[in-house]
Order: C-alpha cells, then structure tokens, then sequence
C-alpha cells in the first residue's frame, strides 16, 4: 500500500511541475517585420529604384522595395488605382494632375523626385537656324506632355503661344503665331523616337530619350533649362489617395533623396536629372 501510495504522490507532483512549466509566459518576438512597398515604373527610374531597393538605407528603414516595370503611362496609373502596386515613380506634376482630374482625384503626390528636360531633336539638322519653312515636328500626344513641348517650341522661338496659354493643358489651338509655318504630328510620348527618322524635328521626354540611347544634354539640338523654378515638370511619386497616410510610404522620399542616390543618377545619367525635395503642398 505505502508503494502505491508513494507512486501517487509522484505522479500528482510531476503534473504540477509540468503545468508550472507550461504557465510561464513565451518570450516575445521584437524583430521587426518588413514592410513591403511595390513601386511601379519604366525607363531609368526603375534602374535608380532597384539601386535603392537593393541599398543598405532601405534595409536599415526595414522597407522591402518590390519594382514592377510597366511600359506605359495610362498603364501605371490605372495600376495604381487597381491596387496592384502601391506607388509610381515614372510623371511629372503636370501629368499627374491633368490624369488626376480626369478620374476625379483619386490619386495624391507622396513626394517630388526630380526635373529633368525635354529636348528636341533631329536626325536631319544640326541646329534649329537649319530647319526648314513647312518642317514636320513630332510632339508627345497626352494633354500634358503636349503642351510642355509647345513651351519648349516658343522658348526655341519657333512659334508663339497666346498670352492665355495654359501650362498644363494648352493645345495646338493654343499656338498665336507660327512664322515658318511649321506642321505638327501628335505622337505617344513612347514611339517618338521611332519617328525621328521620319519628322524633321521631334520634343522627346528625357526617360523617353535614355530609354532610345539618346542623351538631352549631347544630343539634343535645344532643351529645357533644368530648374527648380519650372515646378509642373517636376517628377513625383504618386499614390492612392485613401493611403496617402501610411507610414511606411513616408519613408520613400528619405530614401530617395540620399548621396548615394545622387551619386547613382550622376554616374548613370549625368547632368539630365536634377534632384528636387518639395513639400508637395507647394504643387497647385
């Protein structure tokens, strides 16, 4: 009996023992998780996001860059609106806004990114003094894009724009006066380099233009003055507007706007970028 008894007492005590064990409370977890951000994009700003994905900075900010690469810009916007990437770096201000309004405001500026200039350039003539009366001249085709070459042909002094012209959304109607009678062919922004070989002169977009082998600075026959002063040219990433808020897509501008990041555009695409750090409340 007392060696039953004594067995007992030794089963009950192990329990006890056991759920003391399983009582104690689990050590917590403080790693931190990353936070994943799919940036969309095309031309070299999915080059400068991957360099800042793959960066030492983006590791220690705990952000897990994804860049998707979209060839189009209707494509990255509607792609943002969809939900399928969370931000897009790829559009000037100007661009952005003209798109925005058409979808009812949807969408909202995170951050500015850089200036870079639109040239014009031509496989025939070597200065604009060369070009011809009654020249074939290519420009970009959205809203934006085609007046920001009507600018850069009336800073070339090739047309005059009436004192009314819009910014943003000036057309063709917009032109007072046009002394060598010059035509014009509107073309998507992308296929512009296509048809050099088949206009006199065409306005290319400088991600357009690095994307064909073309660089503003050498081979273009007139372009932009890159400033900080021409704010609706000014390339943004652009985001959701319910999700503007989220922390974690704060932390991309920091990102972007490093040394390293500068050293990287400098070394790749020298002198056609100039970095620009706004408050985006200054865009209107």
């Amino acid at each position: 009996m007392k060696s039953k008894y004594a067995q007992f007492l030794f089963i009950i005590f192990a329990i006890l023992i056991i759920s003391a064990c399983s009582a104690q409370p689990k050590p917590q977890k403080t790693k931190q998780t990353q936070q994943t951000i799919v940036i969309g994009s095309h031309g070299s700003d999915v080059d400068i996001w991957r360099h800042i994905a793959d960066s030492d900075h983006a590791k220690t900010a705990k952000v897990d860059i994804e860049v998707k690469e979209i060839n189009d810009g209707v494509a990255l916007n509607q792609a943002l609106l969809d939900g399928e990437i969370d931000v897009n770096a790829f559009q000037s201000w100007a661009y952005f806004k003209e798109f925005n309004d058409l979808n009812h405001l949807k969408l909202a500026v995170l951050a500015t990114t850089y200036l870079e200039p639109m040239g014009l350039y031509s496989q025939n003539y070597k200065s604009l003094i060369a070009l011809p009366d009654r020249a074939l001249i290519a420009i970009p085709n959205d809203v934006a894009n085609t007046a920001r070459a009507l600018r850069l042909l009336e800073r070339a002094q090739l047309i005059i724009l009436k004192p009314d012209f819009n910014t943003i959304s000036g057309t063709l109607e917009s032109i007072q006066s046009n002394p060598k009678s010059l035509q014009f062919k509107l073309v998507k922004g992308a296929q512009l380099p296509r048809v050099l070989s088949e206009v006199d002169l065409a306005a290319i977009g400088n991600t357009i233009a690095l994307e064909s082998g073309l660089n503003v600075i050498t081979n273009a026959i007139f372009k932009e003055e890159v400033t900080d002063k021409a704010l609706e040219n000014v390339n943004i990433l652009a985001v959701r507007k319910d999700r503007l808020n989220d922390p974690k897509f704060q932390k991309l501008s920091n990102l972007y706007h490093q040394p390293y990041v500068e050293d990287y555009i400098q070394k790749h695409f020298g002198g056609t970028k100039l970095g620009i750090q706004l408050d985006p409340a200054t865009l209107k």
